[in-house]
């Protein structure tokens, strides 16, 4: 496994010790690995979420909005369902 080196505030680093001392993981690496996966789950959730709305929009057929007011609704509705 790669490694890599970060940078962090004395207020992060801290909080990541506390994380790890809480029992939740074993050091601050898996802290770190499980805090990138959740990032990547999370971004793959958003491109899903657009996906399904393109498809919506196709099946809809044409319509008058401008690509900008669609890209905004869109947002809106993931913020809403929280995956923004």
């Amino acid at each position: 496994m790669a490694s890599m080196s970060v940078s962090l505030s004395e207020k992060m680093r801290a909080f990541i010790k506390n994380r790890v001392q809480s029992g939740d993981y074993h050091n601050e690496s898996e802290y770190i690995r499980d805090l990138v996966r959740r990032d990547e789950e999370r971004r793959q959730q958003h491109e899903q979420a657009l996906l399904e709305s393109l498809r919506a929009a196709v099946a809809n057929g044409v319509s008058d909005r401008q690509v900008p007011e669609i890209m905004q609704e869109v947002k809106k509705r993931l913020k809403q369902d929280g995956r923004l």
